[in-house]
């Protein structure tokens, strides 16, 4: 038997809140702040959106690693935070997300339809997520209300590593029964998510207006001046590139001309890894 390039596009692997649902990624930075306020420990959500796209208990322990908080927490407790600190912190934010989830579950308007126009093209929808199994199972049931199903869906507790780690994206792949990572494309709001992807070997799409960079609800980002958006692109593009996404688009409704040009180069030989240049903006 020999290795053959994948000449057409198999899957694609959706990131949840800031992606799919949740337009601006509200949900998950809110609870981060209330979490932290219960310890009389102040946190922005700024700063909570920081490390967003790791799973929950690792962003927390992440934002307790950053000088200014645990320097709130010494103030309040007399000590850094530790392990046993961010669980204490962490089982106070399950309950929290699980209770107010769905006050940030609506479909980012539009994407429901780019999914079906994915789907008649016969392209497999996998998804992952930050959030655990537990609020996990909350957000796909409060999807499907609103008509989206994904074909797979994996929790970033149901592996042995969250994002940044590839292994949410492969058990995509293997659940859905892709026989090559390079016919997947991975798209996300949020560095981790995209280094997920770029390390599992797929191609990658950065969303740069409906999620956690930007931080706006829709009307917001919809009454953006022209200058005001080609600044915040600017700003966003520049956090991504570390990372180095294929693709740079403002929401999910710009995925299928990604689609047909990831395609296109597939036919022509090219593959995700081979890559090296500038991401291409599609919108």
């Amino acid at each position: 038997m020999n290795y053959q390039n994948p000449n057409t596009l198999q899957a694609v692997i959706l990131d949840w809140a800031g992606t799919v649902v949740d337009f601006g990624s509200f949900a998950p930075t809110q609870i981060f702040v209330e979490a932290f306020a219960e310890f009389d420990v102040q946190v922005s959500i700024e700063e909570a959106r920081g490390p967003m796209g790791m799973g929950k208990w690792d962003h927390i322990r992440t934002l307790c690693d950053q000088p200014q908080v645990a320097e709130r927490y010494r103030k309040a407790f007399g000590r850094t935070p530790t392990d046993d600190d961010v669980t204490a912190i962490y089982q106070r934010f399950m309950p929290l997300q699980i209770e107010k989830i769905a006050e940030h579950s609506a479909l980012i308007p539009g994407a429901l339809d780019t999914i079906a126009r994915l789907r008649v093209q016969g392209i497999k929808i996998g998804s992952c997520s930050g959030y655990p199994k537990q609020v996990m199972d909350k957000v796909v049931a409060l999807a499907a209300t609103n008509g989206y199903i994904a074909d797979h869906v994996v929790a970033t507790d149901e592996v042995p590593n969250g994002r940044p780690w590839p292994a949410q994206a492969l058990a995509n792949v293997i659940a859905l029964g892709i026989d090559d990572v390079a016919a997947c494309v991975k798209v996300d709001d949020t560095v981790p998510g995209i280094l997920e992807g770029r390390r599992a070997g797929m191609w990658t799409v950065a969303l740069t207006c409906s999620g956690n960079a930007l931080g706006l609800t829709y009307e917001q980002f919809r009454a953006l001046d022209a200058r005001t958006l080609a600044s915040e692109r600017k700003r966003i593009e520049a956090m991504f590139e570390g990372s180095r996404p294929h693709y740079l688009i403002d929401t999910i409704n710009d995925l299928p001309a990604v689609i047909a040009d990831i395609n296109r180069r597939l036919a022509e030989g090219e593959m995700p890894q081979s890559i090296n240049g500038s991401p291409c903006s599609m919108r």
